[in-house]
């Protein structure tokens, strides 16, 4: 009886054994886990940081043809907005609320076919377009340089 009591308990403590074994590699498998998830949100959010900069380094480019007359309004404020919008994290901009006339410049020529689609048009549609998209230029012009000018003013300094 003795021996199997024996036998039982050794029996008992192998397995006790073998459980600890286990719960040790589980730990240390969810250390690496943990591990691995930190190493991959750093990995994605310097990702984010340099596409932002990226991004922002059009803008600013962008902005600065604006502002010295190399580009017309319209082709700035379709430019700006599609970079704006894709924007992430600290960096993201409500381009309505904070570029008013440029979005109202984008609103009235989003929808203008440019391009190849442009050279189908009739003549007289196209000048109609280009009065449309002129006036709106036009009107807010003034406004529009100040906005770009406090895209500018986010520049960092070099």
């Amino acid at each position: 009886m003795t021996l199997w009591l024996g036998l039982a308990g050794l029996i008992v403590a192998v397995l006790a054994s073998y459980a600890g074994y286990l719960l040790y590699k589980l730990y240390q498998q969810t250390q690496r886990h943990k591990a691995f998830l930190a190493r991959a949100q750093r990995q994605q959010e310097e990702g984010i940081k340099q596409r932002n900069a990226n991004i922002m380094e059009s803008v600013l480019i962008i902005a600065e043809a604006g502002k010295q007359d190399e580009c017309d309004m319209s082709e700035i404020a379709i430019r700006l907005y599609k970079l704006m919008e894709v924007l992430q994290g600290d960096h993201q901009v409500d381009f309505a609320s904070q570029y008013p006339a440029m979005h109202e410049l984008y609103q009235v020529v989003k929808d203008m076919p440019r391009g190849e689609q442009r050279k189908t048009l009739a003549k007289k549609e196209r000048m109609q377009l280009d009065l449309v998209r002129m006036k709106a230029e036009a009107r807010l012009l003034d406004t529009i340089k100040s906005e770009l000018d406090l895209i500018l003013a986010a520049k960092p300094a070099a």
